[in-house]
């Protein structure tokens, strides 16, 4: 930081400064929030308020940038969002009540993991903070939403804890100071990353501060025993919100470990390629868009989870499944629970401003709203004729004495914040209905004592007025001064009038103008109370929350399988797969209205049809095809019903894909390395129960290359000994369709197409049987093409056919043939392949040009003056 000139309020600004040199810093002075010096140009970037400079002494001048004070939920979400840590200074005291230089204290510091701002929060997606904690033995991460106060932790080997992360997708990843290269290198999330000492990370520290937390004796009752990087990783998390003054969090009730083998493992490319939670471009839409039909952002969030975690436990999606098919026969009591789940707010987001203290007027409006709801919603799912609903009903608790209490003390139109309206309703408190009542009535009562005196003393201009040496007065002009009583005190002469004061009249200053801040002390006073009697119903309020989530999942996969045409699907412990006419939930969502998605049945198993080889043209619907099947497995296993008229789906514990191809540029890696990295993950974590989707291996290196790794890796997933996961393999590689004759369970099929006088026509339906065409040329026509370039490309085509054919007889039918390229590039007009063949004007021109020269008589200066009358040929510039 810049040498700051140590003025009294700048020699504050350097000590609040120290505590969080990596913050920018928002000191309060008056009315505004100020930046200095480095801050100041920082927040000037990102806020897009004016920079200036103002002189300060020795230094010249520092940089300053400031705003107000009411604008800061408008600023700070934008400062979170750009990935920086705010420490909020306040003013500790009121600069009226001292002469000296008011005190100041850091209050809060925000970063994008620890977040409580409406505004920056995004409601219907978690704002996780992660931990990591790292051993020679294992791997330990913890997750905490402070916005919903969910805790989350798990352990185990460090591609595991990648995964988690990936899936959960924390905003900021806390991890030990020293272990930079462990995360760069295996965790492969990005976002805020913060580090902390090495001392956080030790099993006392972090037991000592969960069990203080929690209030119990030991961490038994959590199921974490043994989880000692998890632990530690856990109390990193609690360490950091003391560090950041976030204390109060007494709506963190509980800590719930992650089991890896109740969930399926899906890794971030899967959750990329699938599109589950983000679509790939900005105009897609993602299967979480498609289905979220939830009505709360609770419902939201846990639905995205849910995505995110499919389930490995039949009976929890048998319960999911028999759920969402009673909201199909009863439609009156999915009726009356959506009517109901419409007036719930957020609850979970709620608790969280109320433990800390957050908590405005008309947000204990909304939890009485929301809490009358979920007591409504507890009695119509009490009522149902279902099991799983009345089994939920009875995990929720009985909040009436709250939402009671709220609608007696906070009125209806209560303001966001105390101070800025009435807030505490009238009959809660005599004293308050007094002064707020004085407070309205003050002019009139005054005139009333004004209208009284004259009449008794029979000075006909009495007036009644006040200043700031002695308050309200009574003034009379001197022709009336002889009627004054001798009970008024006299306060001031003036030329034309005298002032004084009475009894009554100090007893009403002292009502008056006290009044406001009376008015504001009972309030606040009646408010706190409000606060302390509602703290006491977290836990029963956050299990509400839990349940009114899950029921609106429920009813969000109702309204999707009726509005869409989904089937319930048997889900069980087998190994085989079976969708009949399935089709793809969000491509078909996206076809023009009227047009049918053209659907498709896949058998899978692990005896006859291991591996699908599928091959066919591009545009045909292979992708599709492989796609759909893993969303509806994916559904099937979070409970959802699924697109088709019959599924079949045992129990798949992995899926893995590796669809499309890119550079990842900014790690030096080719396509063909990507595709290799993604590959080899797959074949070291496939088990039996693995769903393998491989979408044209092998299109990032040649085509001989490309077709023998192929062809290796499909024989050892058919051959390994002891998985058979079960696979689709899409290719362009035909030769691969050789593989059936040898390998027993490897099945060709082709996504069907049709030529119709010299026209593709896409019948995009599954078909037994390999392809041995793949239109590649006519898609390019399709693409807008030049029409030479087709037309070239089909003699090239034409004349590497043939010479395929060739080489394929002579060598009986093995892997083999590039096909006869010497003689391609005279086969057209009898010229070499050259861009002057093409049907461009211009470059006729400058071919003509070139053989109209004699090279042997041109001078040098000739040659430079041709080349430069080429090139301006070419870009049309003298």
């Amino acid at each position: 930081m810049a040498k700051i000139a140590e003025t009294p309020l700048m020699t504050q600004y350097i000590e609040m400064k120290k505590k969080h040199p990596d913050a920018v810093l928002l000191f309060r002075v008056g009315d505004f929030y100020e930046t200095f010096s480095e801050d100041a140009i920082t927040a000037s970037e990102i806020l897009g308020i004016t920079l200036t400079r103002r002189a300060n002494g020795k230094a010249a001048y520092v940089e300053l940038a400031g705003f107000p004070h009411h604008a800061l939920d408008s600023y700070l979400p934008k400062l979170v969002r750009a990935g920086k840590r705010v420490a909020i200074c306040e003013q500790l005291e009121d600069p009226k009540l001292t002469k000296k230089l008011v005190k100041r204290g850091i209050t809060e510091l925000v970063t994008p993991g620890v977040n409580l701002n409406d505004n920056t929060l995004r409601p219907r997606e978690n704002n996780f903070l992660a931990g990591i904690h790292v051993s020679k033995s294992s791997v330990g991460v913890a997750f905490l939403d402070l916005s919903t106060g969910e805790f989350l932790c798990a352990q185990g080997d460090k591609d595991y804890v990648d995964k988690l992360i990936a899936n959960i997708a924390p905003k900021e990843l806390l991890r030990m100071h020293g272990t930079r290269q462990f995360c760069e290198e295996n965790i492969s999330h990005k976002c805020s990353v913060f580090e902390l000492e090495d001392w956080v990370y030790t099993s006392d520290a972090a037991n000592e501060r969960l069990v203080k937390h929690f209030g119990t004796a030991s961490l038994k009752g959590f199921g974490v025993d043994g989880m000692h990087e998890a632990v530690v990783a856990a109390g990193s998390l609690l360490y950091y919100l003391d560090l950041t003054q976030h204390t109060n969090i007494s709506h963190i009730t509980s800590l719930a470990r992650i089991d890896g083998d109740r969930y399926v493992r899906l890794d971030k490319f899967t959750i990329r390629n699938l599109e589950l939670l983000n679509p790939l471009a900005e105009e897609g839409l993602s299967l979480l868009k498609v289905i979220d039909k939830t009505v709360t952002p609770m419902g939201g969030r846990k639905l995205r989870s849910w995505v995110s975690f499919p389930l490995l436990d039949i009976e929890e999606i048998t319960r999911r499944q028999d759920a969402v098919e009673y909201f199909f026969r009863d439609v009156a009591c999915r009726d009356r629970c959506e009517e109901a789940l419409r007036r719930v707010g957020d609850l979970e987001r709620l608790m969280a401003k109320l433990a800390s203290n957050r908590i405005g007027p008309r947000d204990f409006v909304s939890l009485r709203d929301s809490l009358r709801a979920a007591d409504t919603l507890r009695n119509v799912l009490s009522e149902s004729g279902s099991e799983v609903f009345v089994g939920m009903s009875r995990e929720m608790s009985d909040t009436s004495q709250l939402y009671e209490t709220i609608a007696r003390v906070i009125v209806d139109d209560a303001p966001n914040q105390l101070g800025r309206g009435n807030a505490i309703a009238a009959g809660v408190d005599a004293e308050l209905d007094e002064l707020r009542g004085l407070h309205a009535n003050s002019r009139r009562a005054l005139e009333e004592i004004r209208d009284r005196e004259s009449e008794l003393t029979g000075i006909p201009s009495l007036k009644i007025a006040f200043n700031n040496v002695f308050g309200y007065y009574i003034e009379v002009r001197n022709t009336h001064k002889d009627k004054v009583p001798e009970t008024w005190i006299r306060k001031q002469t003036l030329v034309s009038a005298e002032r004084y004061i009475t009894p009554e009249l100090k007893e009403y200053e002292e009502k008056i103008v006290g009044a406001e801040e009376k008015i504001s002390a009972i309030e606040n006073r009646l408010f706190a109370e409000l606060v302390q009697g509602a703290l006491t119903f977290i836990p029963r309020i956050q299990r509400n929350a839990i349940a009114t989530a899950t029921v609106d999942c429920l009813l969000s996969m109702a309204r999707t399988a009726e509005e869409y045409r989904y089937v319930r699907p048997v889900v069980d412990d087998s190994l085989k797969i079976s969708i009949t006419e399935g089709r793809h939930p969000v491509i078909e969502r996206r076809l023009p209205p009227g047009e049918p998605y053209i659907s498709n049945s896949v058998e899978l198993d692990s005896d006859g049809h291991q591996i699908l080889m599928i091959t066919g043209p591009n545009m045909s619907g292979k992708s599709a095809l492989l796609r759909q099947t893993a969303l509806i497995v994916l559904l099937a296993q979070i409970g959802s019903f699924v697109p088709a008229e019959a599924a079949h789906i045992g129990l798949v514990d992995k899926i893995f894909t590796r669809v499309g191809a890119s550079d990842n540029i900014s790690s030096g890696e080719s396509t063909f390395m990507v595709e290799m990295n993604e590959a080899a993950a797959i074949l070291n974590n496939m088990s039996n129960r693995s769903l393998v989707l491989f979408d044209e291996l092998g299109r990032g290196t040649s085509t001989y290359d490309g077709i023998s790794i192929a062809w290796a890796i499909v024989e050892h997933i058919h051959e390994n000994g002891h998985f058979r996961p079960k696979t689709l393999f899409a290719t362009h590689y035909h030769e691969l369709n050789e593989m059936e004759k040898t390998f027993k369970r490897i099945v060709n099929y082709n996504v069907s197409v049709k030529e119709i006088k010299g026209k593709v026509v896409f019948m995009r339906k599954l078909e037994r049987g390999g392809s041995a065409h793949s239109f590649g040329i006519h898609v390019a026509k399709l693409a807008g093409m030049p029409p030479s370039i087709v037309k070239r490309a089909d003699q090239v085509l034409s004349r590497l056919e043939e010479g395929s054919k060739n080489d394929n007889d002579s060598q009986d039918g093995k892997i083999k043939g590039k096909g006869d390229m010497k003689d391609i590039g005279k086969a057209r007009d009898g010229y070499q392949l050259s861009f002057f063949q093409l049907d461009d004007p211009l470059l006729s021109q400058i071919r003509d040009r070139l053989l109209g020269i004699n090279i042997d008589n041109l001078t040098p200066l000739q040659a430079l003056t041709t080349l430069h009358d080429l090139k301006s040929l070419l870009t049309g510039k003298k």
